[in-house]
């Protein structure tokens, strides 16, 4: 767990934990309104396929399908 984990931990173990549900939902609600009001950017883009990788994963399947083939008719 690293140190920030801990320390969210921590805090959530002091405050959260001692809340009622209804209590937790609106203090959720609040941390989510400021983080879209501020544009937090939460979605890690370098997960995301570029143009290029969806060009890429077409060409190899392309390929492979087109050896995969051709290795099949010459066994029939």
């Amino acid at each position: 767990m690293l140190i920030t984990d801990e320390k969210v931990q921590e805090l959530y173990n002091k405050i959260v934990d001692d809340l009622s549900p209804n209590e937790q939902l609106l203090l959720a609600s609040l941390i989510l309104n400021d983080l879209s009001k501020n544009n937090v950017m939460i979605i890690d883009d370098s997960d995301t396929w570029t143009e290029e990788d969806k060009h890429d994963l077409i060409s190899f399947s392309l390929s492979y399908s087109n050896e995969f083939l051709t290795d099949s008719e010459d066994i029939i």
